[in-house]
């Protein structure tokens, strides 16, 4: 057997003494909706590597499924929620907000309903944000809007007595923090700091990252429709490309340190021949180089699309040494640096081109979601509440092979997960694009490169 290497047992904060008011069966063939029981996995690793190891039903590999538990923690009459979103924006932040809102307000019956402004600033008196009281009827449509109705902030997650000060003195017992792996960790600093004090207050996080890097989860919400956006951006630069002599078009996506959205984008779209991403380095000059093979395929085709995750080549930037409020390190601008060192070498070289640079990380984030998106978001909001009442804590809802689980903040937020360039989702990328394998002139260097990136930013492959 395996090594143990995770413990997805998840904190609760008592026993479940209250009948839920959400009438459902327990016999499986009445055809009525089911309960959830607490011992219901779904196993983490689900690849057979040798058929004579005995299957691993231990807390290292099995993950508690999401859903309503027949008995619950809380008294629905005496539960005071609280809801925030922090860090950047994303798509179907708004989707996730009204579901948790209706699932608590029209299922339990839960009608005390605080929004937090501003994420973690919201929490701060010296803000002057006032929470919004949510219900039914004034999240009915934010759905159709991009953005956050409770609008977001970075930093201030480190504030965690002050945070929980405030948690306390309006009341609130039951806690939905929606942010990416920054956000999570501050929540699980905040469930940590509950636990301090003995106090019952179930904090759940719905984990938002468009990156799609967190581990274990199939997909974070929002990542589909920032694909499809992307998409939408590479067929209008594909089409000013060709449009052009000697047409090149460039294109910046998201990706701090994982290149899923570029590598998704570039398999959509059918239209991009070079794809740059945080875990494969490429070299600019030499035989082997971007400007190489970007020049060869010019004397073929005569138009190019080229899509950068922001994260790729930093190596051959000068470092910002800055951070943002959230404690990320502000990266260079890799977008503006590709764009003038193609010009530079296609003008020294005398040849005729005309390129094209856009960057729709914002307008990107900031859209409306997709169907698929939606859907996702509405499950999450709903397994949420269904954790929470059920007195889940210091946890995460994520899709894992497809079904809705329980995960502790522990482990989302241990290391990032990143596209692993030896699987089978780069090489697709690799035939859709038709770009070399690998872009430098020193392989053993370039394998250096990789495995100190992958040592410093604490990721691992994706098993995607």
């Amino acid at each position: 057997m395996s090594e143990k290497k995770f413990d997805f047992t998840i904190e609760e904060l008592g026993e479940c003494k209250f009948d839920s008011p959400i009438e459902l069966s327990n016999v499986v063939g009445d055809h009525k909706a089911n309960y959830v029981k607490d011992d219901s996995f779904v196993r983490n690793n689900i690849k057979v590597f040798d058929k004579s190891e005995p299957d691993d039903l231990t807390v290292a590999n099995l993950l508690q499924k999401a859903g309503p538990r027949e008995k619950i923690y809380f008294d629905p009459e005496k539960v005071n929620a609280g809801i925030c979103t922090c860090g950047g924006l994303c798509p179907g932040l708004n989707d996730v907000i009204r579901a948790i809102v209706r699932c608590l307000w029209k299922r339990y019956g839960v009608h005390s309903i605080h929004g937090f402004q501003f994420g973690y600033q919201g929490f701060f008196e010296e803000n002057g944000y006032d929470t919004i009281m949510l219900d039914p009827y004034n999240v009915d449509e934010i759905h159709k809007i991009g953005g956050s109705f409770l609008g977001t902030s970075r930093g201030g997650g480190q504030r965690v007595s002050d945070i929980v000060d405030t948690v306390v003195k309006k009341h609130i017992n039951m806690l939905f923090i929606i942010g990416g792996d920054g956000t999570q960790r501050g929540s699980l600093d905040i469930a940590n700091e509950v636990a301090r004090r003995g106090l019952e207050i179930s904090v759940i996080g719905i984990p938002k990252t468009v990156d799609n890097d967190l581990q274990f989860i199939d997909r974070s919400f929002g990542f589909e429709t920032a694909v499809q956006k992307a998409k939408d951006a590479v067929a209008s630069i594909h089409m000013e490309a060709r449009s052009q002599i000697n047409g090149i078009g460039l294109v910046k996506l998201m990706g701090r340190e994982s290149g899923f959205i570029a590598t998704a984008t570039a398999l959509a779209s059918h239209e991009t021949n070079f794809c740059l991403i945080p875990e494969v380095p490429f070299d600019l000059e030499g035989p082997n180089g971007l400007l190489h093979h970007l020049e060869v395929r010019l004397e073929k085709r005569h138009h190019a699309v080229i899509v950068v995750a922001e994260g790729a080549g930093q190596e051959l930037l000068s470092k910002t040494n800055q951070k943002d409020a959230s404690g990320n390190i502000k990266l260079a601008d890799i977008g503006t640096y590709l764009r003038d060192e193609i010009t530079n070498y296609f003008k020294e070289k005398n040849i005729q081109i005309n390129l094209k640079y856009i960057d729709p990380g914002y307008q990107v984030r900031a859209a409306v979601t997709n169907a698929n998106d939606s859907i996702y978001c509405e499950r999450l909001g709903n397994n949420a509440v269904h954790a929470a009442m059920a007195g889940k804590t210091k946890m995460v809802v994520g899709l894992v092979h497809d079904e809705y689980v329980h995960l502790p903040i522990q482990m989302v937020t241990a290391q990032r997960n990143f596209v692993d360039p030896e699987g089978a989702f780069w090489r697709d990328a690799l035939d859709a694009t038709g770009q070399p394998i690998l872009m430098v002139n020193d392989v053993n260097a370039a394998k250096a490169r990789i495995a100190q990136a992958i040592v410093e930013a604490g990721k691992k492959p994706a098993e995607k």
